[in-house]
């Protein structure tokens, strides 16, 4: 890391493990040897070293290579003999015998390295894009239940809004009947209900003028009938008959007498 413009880079046959995470910042390597260690892994960021043109990684322990590895655009050769590769990987790479193989290895792991990228991208878009969708599935859910909340929330308001209304109708209502009420018992109070016809006289009053008026034509009855028996019959010589017929011819006398003075006395009213 202190020759950060280092080009070539010599780092074979010193048993080595394993990368420092700053070793990705040698930036301008164009050639690089890390043969006959024992690399396991390289670093995840390997693939800036983009000026990286030849790389030699012959008997290693590596089996895969980092997916940045396909950044690696100007790789022009590459020699991965020599390691426990998985089986496709070691089939692109292929061996690395003469100049010419190690130069179509590099492409070819390129290629394959880029595909295994352009799958992965796909797969984290596809991911992505799932996770939108379900993150607008969720947003469209929630927004469902708020509306249905609202919905809920504003038939509720209306269901109560509806039984004030009636309570509201139903209390008026009672108040306007106990008014009615009020006003009909006041005009009864102030307004007897006997001044809506005449007075009638009262019924024991009726009943003894009617009696007395039954005495008094029962007695002219028996008058008539006594006076008749008295006058038609063989019974006028006797005692009572006697005297009952003296007594008519008396008051019919009086009577007569009674209308010759009042003929008199109109006689001389007119004079």
């Amino acid at each position: 890391a202190a020759l950060p413009k280092a080009t070539i880079l010599d780092l074979s046959c010193n048993n080595l493990i394993s990368l420092p995470s700053d070793f990705c910042s040698l930036l301008h390597l164009v050639k690089l040897d890390l043969s006959k260690n024992r690399l396991q892994q390289l670093p995840l960021d390997f693939g800036r070293l983009v000026n990286l043109q030849h790389l030699d990684l012959l008997n290693n322990r590596l089996v895969t290579l980092p997916v940045s590895f396909a950044q690696l655009k100007n790789l022009k050769w590459l020699d991965l003999k020599d390691n426990p590769l998985d089986p496709v990987l070691a089939k692109v790479a292929g061996d690395c015998l003469d100049e010419k193989q190690c130069k179509q290895a590099a492409v070819r792991v390129l290629q394959h390295m880029r595909a295994i990228q352009s799958e992965q991208d796909r797969e984290r878009q596809q991911k992505l894009q799932a996770e939108r969708e379900m993150e607008k599935k969720r947003e469209a859910e929630q927004r469902a239940r708020e509306a249905q909340q609202r919905e809920l929330r504003k038939r509720e308001k209306a269901e109560e809004k509806e039984r004030r209304r009636r309570q509201y109708d139903a209390q008026r209502a009672a108040k306007q009947e106990m008014e009615k009420q009020t006003k009909k018992e006041t005009v009864q109070t102030r307004k007897p209900p006997s001044s809506s016809r005449p007075p009638q006289p009262p019924r024991h009053k009726h009943s003894w003028s009617r009696s007395v008026l039954r005495v008094l034509l029962f007695v002219l009855v028996c008058i008539l009938c006594t006076l008749a028996v008295c006058k038609l019959t063989e019974l006028q010589h006797q005692p009572l008959c006697i005297s009952v017929n003296t007594l008519y011819e008396d008051v019919v006398a009086a009577l007569q007498n009674h209308k010759s003075l009042q003929n008199l006395l109109h006689r001389n009213s007119r004079q």
